[in-house]
């Protein structure tokens, strides 16, 4: 079993190579919204590295929102590309998910809320526990809120870049970052019960209508 796994809905770009076992490749990109220039050459260099090619892989994950409006589809798009190129099958992961299995990955945290910041005075807000395979699991749904709604939406600790938002006194994780490898973790577990889909449903989630709002209509500098 062999499963690539993409991340750019943070406006980062990252990219796995894991098998049921180990993981097999990880590079980060680290620089803000160069998703488009890297994202390729990581996976070529993926491939080269392991000796994968695309045509061997069990599945494809990646982070299918909800994020930064471009990262989401560009990750979408790179995705189904490959997936309908080679006749694999798509893992999407949710990237507040994918958050929180960051949490646990790097900190040990077995409950989280994962608070994303959305502009436009909202966030995106769910929270996770973990489960017996150590994967951190959804314990209500994802949502749209904004600071005070979120603020009553908090049951675990808060993580993730909208965490000074509603929790101002807790900004421990606020830095924290999903990358590449937590979606290669949760997507391993659901590769082995084949909880996969065909190339055409590699669609991201928004959770917000109006996602082609003007820039000064989403409250960024």
């Amino acid at each position: 079993m062999n499963v690539l796994a993409l991340e750019t809905a943070n406006e980062q770009c990252s990219v796995c190579i894991a098998d049921e076992h180990q993981e097999l490749y990880f590079q980060l990109d680290a620089r803000a919204k160069a998703q488009t220039q890297t994202i390729l050459p990581l996976i070529e260099q993926g491939f080269a590295e392991t000796g994968i090619q695309a045509a061997d892989l069990t599945a494809i994950a990646f982070s299918r929102g909800p994020g930064s409006f471009s990262g989401v589809r560009i990750n979408a798009a790179v995705t189904q590309a490959l997936a309908w190129a080679n006749d694999v099958p798509v893992i999407p992961v949710s990237t507040l998910q994918a958050l929180a299995q960051a949490a646990y990955r790097t900190a040990g945290l077995t409950e989280v809320t994962a608070v994303l910041d959305a502009r436009m005075s909202e966030v995106y807000i769910a929270s996770y526990k973990l489960d017996a395979a150590g994967i951190m699991q959804p314990v209500d749904e994802e949502q749209l809120l904004s600071y005070s709604e979120a603020e009553q939406a908090v049951k675990f600790a808060v993580i993730g870049s909208g965490s000074a938002l509603v929790k101002p006194e807790q900004v421990e994780f606020v830095q924290l970052c999903a990358t590449a490898q937590d979606i290669a973790a949760i997507a391993i577990v659901e590769a082995k019960q084949q909880n996969w889909v065909g190339a055409e449903q590699a669609l991201p989630v928004y959770l917000r209508d109006n996602a082609w709002k003007k820039i000064p209509e989403q409250g960024k500098p």
